[in-house]
């Protein structure tokens, strides 16, 4: 009887710290891809990425230029230790001249100034530029609104149909990070070059 109650309560004290030890894997696993798909080299600034991590499963989400990459990304992301399974959401942009000359023409004019030349001379430019059918988002983080306002005009005026502007300033993607944290029921995290 004795034993039966020392039993319980060591395994009630082990499922406790294994969820407060799941907690911290969650975060230290959504990092883990997140530098992972940093680290793959064909991802660019044409590329956008999201990652939601709930419970070993991560979850990919957003828009590359090419069929490869989102096999690739999906194939890296299922070899981190930790991660139980793969959804991969990741949509393939279509193929289209008017959208490739767009990307380069916005990222001429948007790192060609003398305001985002630190940001050009990165890894992994901060600034990601996403074009679909002339349309174009602008996703990332940067420092400042000044930042993005400047960002958003660069990329206005190119030939465009639309410019969005879904860039977060750095206080913006420590907020959201934050409210994650301590938001249950999995870990989201957008793949930002700047993300610390």
């Amino acid at each position: 009887m004795i034993a039966r109650i020392v039993s319980a309560v060591v395994l009630v004290a082990l499922s406790a710290a294994a969820g407060s030890a799941q907690t911290v894997t969650r975060e230290a696993l959504t990092d883990a891809v997140t530098r992972s798909i940093n680290g793959y080299s064909r991802f660019t600034i044409f590329d956008d990425i999201s990652v939601q991590v709930d419970e070993g499963a991560v979850t990919l989400r957003g828009k590359v230029t090419m069929p490869f990459k989102r096999s690739d990304l999906g194939e890296r992301v299922a070899l981190i230790e930790g991660v139980r399974a793969v959804r991969n959401e990741i949509e393939v942009l279509p193929v289209s001249i008017h959208d490739e000359t767009l990307r380069r023409k916005i990222a001429r004019a948007i790192y060609g100034n003398p305001a985002f030349w630190r940001y050009a001379a990165m890894p992994n430019p901060p600034i990601h530029i996403v074009v679909e059918n002339g349309r174009v988002t602008l996703t990332g983080v940067v420092p400042t609104e000044v930042d993005r306002a400047l960002a958003r005009s660069l990329a206005t005026g190119q030939g465009e149909f639309a410019v969005v502007s879904s860039l977060r300033t750095d206080a913006e993607a420590r907020l959201e990070r934050d409210v994650i944290k301590g938001a249950e029921g999995g870990s989201l995290k957008r793949v930002d070059a700047t993300m610390r």
